[in-house]
């Protein structure tokens, strides 16, 4: 993945919906303690919690509002309107690396309470991603490594075969429920190893073990009190 074969200028723009999979990764529901889904998890994320990596080396995070969480995933883009049968590999036209991050305090609140996650996933920032590139295939996508590396400790790696739900599956019953055209993107779950993030932590992005994306977390403002 080499963000100097990116699609074009990326265009915050361009995104339309932002469509997220939660406990796509056995592991990953386990260690939190939650049921592994029979199917798909889909919740969403305002387009304003998209951020380019690469144009923004500090990421400002609410992190007064209890711990905040690193979910790295592999994000699709898809290419246009997807009908009945079609599959990745004539659907999407990109793919990238993010991170889902989430207020866990905050979330397990909502919980408690029956509430909708968006206080807990929608945060400005919470979606940052690196440059798009051209989707190399569904079988290749399947076999390769993606990490995250926090101040240099590998915190996180998955690959997209241990997935719950493959890019397929996930495609079809997000267009069959909810619809899907070009400009839609989806986050497709986060592998096992998240935690919290501090002020000056560093964290790195590796799709294949190159770097794709960086940043430094600091401390949003007061004014998400």
């Amino acid at each position: 993945m080499n963000t100097n074969e990116g699609i074009g200028a990326f265009s915050m723009n361009a995104i339309r919906n932002v469509y997220c999979i939660g406990r796509n990764y056995t592991l990953h529901a386990e260690e939190l303690g939650n049921a592994v889904p029979r199917e798909p998890m889909v919740f969403m994320k305002p387009t304003h919690a998209v951020t380019v990596l690469h144009e923004m080396q500090e990421l400002p995070l609410p992190l007064r509002q209890g711990a905040v969480h690193h979910e790295l995933e592999l994000v699709i883009r898809i290419g246009a309107k997807v009908e009945v049968g079609m599959s990745a590999d004539q659907v999407i036209n990109g793919f990238a690396l993010g991170l889902d991050f989430t207020l866990r305090d905050v979330q397990d609140e909502l919980k408690k309470k029956g509430h909708p996650w968006l206080p807990a996933k929608g945060r400005l920032h919470t979606a940052p991603i690196t440059p798009f590139v051209e989707f190399p295939g569904y079988e290749d996508i399947q076999e390769t490594p993606f990490s995250l590396y926090r101040n240099d400790t590998l915190v996180q790696q998955g690959i997209a075969r241990e997935m719950i739900f493959d890019l397929n599956t996930l495609i079809q019953y997000i267009s069959s429920q909810y619809g899907l055209d070009e400009g839609d993107i989806i986050f497709t779950g986060t592998p096992a190893g998240v935690g919290p993030v501090e002020a000056l932590d560093r964290l790195r992005l590796e799709w294949n073990h190159k770097v794709v994306g960086e940043c430094t977390i600091s401390e949003r403002a007061s004014q998400d009190h």
